[in-house]
């Protein structure tokens, strides 16, 4: 198992070759006992907690703008086991679909109370799941337009993608992020996405949260967009 990356800096990606592997993570069968134990726990902290099936990976390296990796699918519950005690032998990675408005803001969500991660504030998305790897190679524009779709009810086949994803990678959490131009203002579209929480029976998220510039430090902001949206917004400027 290896996990060859640049930790704490913004790189770019120039392509990604991430593949599933059909054998168990060694991770988990490892841990059975105890992520079983950790399940107990957090279930009854959380009982709209559901063991489902995801993604995680056993191997990831950076070497010259292309990533390549091996994942594994896994139940939901080695995530949180993980996440918690932070063992050797596994890391977390996830897509971002930075969403940028038509009058410049970013566009991040707020995570509901019942979710894993209550209150927080990123962008819309989800841990990868088997369906993200057609063909056994992982589409990254797939799970970010579930995810978007799923959160938001905002359609990404109608953003326009910069050409380039970027990564970011710290305390064994890795995001592979893509910024999204939306030809709508952030105002007009938090009220749609207002609208869509709205109208679902249990909604993922609380709603939109609208990052203007580098100095908004929404309450619940996860370490990782705060790295995210330096990058965004100081490199714009220094463009100015």
């Amino acid at each position: 198992m290896s996990f060859d990356l640049p930790r704490g800096r913004i790189v770019p990606v120039h392509d990604v070759d991430v593949r599933l592997d059909p054998g168990p993570h060694p991770f988990e069968l490892a841990n059975a006992e105890a992520i079983e134990a950790n399940w107990l726990l957090e279930k009854q902290a959380n009982p709209a907690l559901y063991n489902g099936e995801m993604v995680l990976p056993s191997a990831i390296t950076y070497s010259d703008g292309v990533l390549t990796g091996r994942c594994h699918t896994v139940r939901y519950a080695a995530l949180l086991y993980w996440r918690r005690n932070r063992p050797q032998g596994a890391e977390h990675a996830f897509a971002h679909a930075a969403l940028v408005t038509a009058d410049g803001a970013l566009l991040a969500i707020r995570m509901g109370a019942h979710t894993a991660n209550p209150g927080r504030v990123y962008f819309a998305a989800g841990s990868f799941e088997p369906m993200d790897f057609p063909g056994g190679r992982v589409d990254l524009h797939a799970n970010m337009a579930r995810e978007v779709g799923e959160e938001t009810g905002l359609d990404l086949g109608r953003a326009t993608p910069e050409p380039m994803h970027y990564l970011y990678s710290m305390n064994g959490n890795t995001v592979i992020f893509r910024r999204y131009h939306l030809a709508e203002t952030a105002d007009v579209l938090a009220a749609r996405i207002a609208d869509f929480v709205a109208s679902e029976k249990e909604p993922e998220i609380d709603g939109a949260v609208i990052i203007r510039s580098a100095a908004d430090n929404p309450p619940g902001l996860a370490s990782h967009m705060r790295a995210i949206v330096d990058w965004h917004f100081l490199a714009a400027e220094a463009v100015l």
